[in-house]
């Protein structure tokens, strides 16, 4: 990459200068040229003028002349401005990087460490179907898996699914109390949402008992734990955890029905996994690892027979581990989790994708494994993402105030579909293009738009704003891309040409700005992919193919291809824009978003 190629080039110049002194790669930072400067590439020079007691201009014209004289084929000059070196960098380093690389699917990424990773997403309840406020969590595992593996790492993508617990027996009492006997089948109501619909049963039932117990004078707190509602799901989570056979064999029953229709709902995002967890499976593990810590005399227990740990030394406080009654808590069933997945891969890293709500409880849980002596707690990395909310505010499952998932992905295809219309855009496919076209413009709106921000930040979803044409959206994307194959029809260019086509290029012309700033963000694009999995954040590559989008558009609006000054400007053109929207799939597809040849 030519980022590195400059770092070596002013490492060397420094160590010739100052041979007496030692520089480290990482002491030299390099930026993009701020547009309003010359140059393409900037080396920051503060860093070093403390250290060898020189002035910044001074030390600049040091390390610039000499780049520019020993690395000649590399450097057409330099300019200092205030502690910068502001680098230009020549074009037939960037024709030549095109010709080499416009037809390569590997795009100069690195074979990486090797190192295992598992990146959790999802991790749905089986009391209600995926809603809204799960994609941004499923986007972002999706999507980071996905780099993670293009940089190298050798990647697991898991889903825990949480199907066990009081909330799990919430539904389970609801269907019983008022289903009567109501089936997916029967009702014709896909599963995951017919057993949402006796979650928020269960809360209606539940408030009007706390309701009906404050106005016979009890106290609103006590009333909360004496609602008999509450008490029969407290019991039917100690008869499943006892193996009842009749709670077990209804537990599967609605477990199948919400399987059924996750497994659509997945298909219908695009999405996959690897493995599959069940806390059902993993919660005994976690008792029994809680277990091993009392002996330890890590853990304690209170006179209830309830077990805990005390992490006031760590600035914590004490945390639950067990109830009195024997059954488990939710770090329960995560450190027995824990353990086993790093059991299964001998895993080097394990990532959490969780929203910052559970920034506590992921802290709570790493430093729990550390005391327990367990391997598996140096590998837990939390990333953690804002929520999201919609435009009418916060959203709330037990309140039947989400919105589904499954409602969300119909509602941005028929934004698609109502947007290609009004466009007059909608002429010349056939019925099965149209449907294919609107699901792939309204799922590209929808996973752009979520991934868009930087994880750690909140975000509103405008489903809107989210679909514009012309805003930083995948639209925006999609119509460049539709743009470029649009051109290359017309020239008769299939999308990924033989490499005989423009093997003899050769060209002595210099690059119009438009089209060196489209090949420097070309030769960019294997640095920003190990940026974006070095950080976890697949923002990095929304910001980088939005802005090679824009790059293209504001060359087309200025060159033409079909009439270029020359026959070599016009193969120059054509290689960069096969280029551009090869690098445009990549990174998109890495973000699970398809882009069209016609739009």
């Amino acid at each position: 990459m030519l980022t590195q190629q400059i770092r070596q080039a002013a490492l060397a110049a420094l160590h010739y200068f100052y041979p007496n002194e030692t520089f480290t790669p990482d002491m030299v930072s390099i930026n993009e040229t701020k547009a309003e400067f010359r140059g393409d590439y900037t080396v920051v020079l503060f860093p070093f003028v403390k250290m060898l007691r020189q002035k910044p201009d001074a030390l600049g014209a040091q390390i610039g002349g000499y780049l520019v004289e020993q690395y000649a084929d590399l450097f057409a000059e330099y300019q200092l401005v205030s502690g910068f070196l502001n680098l230009t960098v020549k074009d037939l380093f960037f024709t030549g990087m095109l010709q080499q690389n416009w037809h390569n699917l590997s795009f100069g990424t690195h074979s990486g460490d090797g190192k295992r990773v598992m990146v959790e997403y999802s991790s749905p309840n089986t009391n209600k179907p995926l809603h809204f406020g799960h994609l941004r969590n499923i986007f972002l595992g999706y999507a980071l898996g996905n780099i993670l593996k293009e940089t190298g790492k050798e990647v697991i993508k898991a889903n825990l699914i949480n199907d066990r617990g009081i909330h799990i027996c919430k539904s389970m009492v609801a269907w019983q109390d008022y289903a009567n006997g109501a089936t997916p089948e029967s009702t014709g109501i896909k599963g995951d949402h017919l057993v949402g619909d006796y979650y928020v049963k269960f809360n209606d039932v539940y408030k009007a008992e706390i309701k009906a117990l404050v106005a016979e004078g009890m106290d609103e707190k006590l009333a909360e734990k004496e609602a008999p509602v509450m008490k029969r799901a407290q019991q039917m989570l100690r008869q499943w955890e006892a193996g009842d056979t009749a709670v077990y064999k209804l537990w599967q029953t609605m477990n199948g029905w919400v399987y059924g229709g996750f497994e659509v709902s997945y298909k219908r995002l695009g999405v996959d996994f690897d493995k599959m967890y069940y806390e059902s499976n993993t919660y005994l593990l976690g008792k029994a690892i809680v277990e091993k810590g009392l002996e330890k005399g890590v853990l304690f227990r209170k006179e209830d027979n309830s077990v805990w740990i005390d992490l006031t030394e760590d600035g914590l406080d004490q945390k639950l581990l067990l109830r009195g009654d024997g059954t488990s808590v939710y770090i329960t069933q995560d450190i027995g989790t824990a353990v086993l997945k790093y059991n299964d891969f001998k895993l080097d890293q394990s990532v959490y994708v969780i929203a910052d709500e559970q920034n506590y409880h992921m802290q709570v849980l790493k430093l729990i494994l550390k005391k327990l002596g367990e391997p598996c707690a140096e590998g837990i990395y939390h990333l953690s993402y804002g929520m999201v909310e919609l435009p009418t505010g916060r959203m709330k499952s037990r309140e039947g105030t989400v919105v589904d998932a499954d409602d969300m992905m119909d509602e941005m295809k028929r934004m698609a579909q109502e947007q290609t219309e009004q466009n007059g855009k909608a002429e010349g496919f056939s019925p099965d293009e149209l449907d294919r076209l609107y699901t792939m413009i309204g799922m590209g709106a929808l996973k752009f738009y979520l991934l868009r921000v930087d994880p750690k930040k909140k975000m509103i979803f405008d489903p809107k704003e989210s679909i514009d044409l012309h805003g930083f959206t995948a639209t925006f994307i999609q119509y460049a891309h539709a743009r470029i194959s649009s051109i290359l029809r017309k020239e008769q260019l299939p999308l990924m040409p033989g490499t005989e086509r423009f093997s003899g290029y050769t060209t002595t012309q210099a690059l119009a700005k438009g089209e060196k700033d489209i090949l420097v963000a070309l030769e960019r694009y294997p640095m920003v992919l190990q940026e974006a999995a070095g950080e976890m954040n697949p923002s990095v590559l929304c910001n980088y193919t939005f802005g090679l989008a824009q790059l293209f558009n504001t060359f087309y609006d200025q060159h033409s291809i079909s009439k270029a000054e020359s026959e070599e400007k016009k193969d120059l053109r054509l290689m960069m824009i096969v280029m551009s929207a090869q690098v445009m799939r990549h990174a998109m597809k890495l973000l699970g978003i398809a882009l069209p040849e016609k739009m």
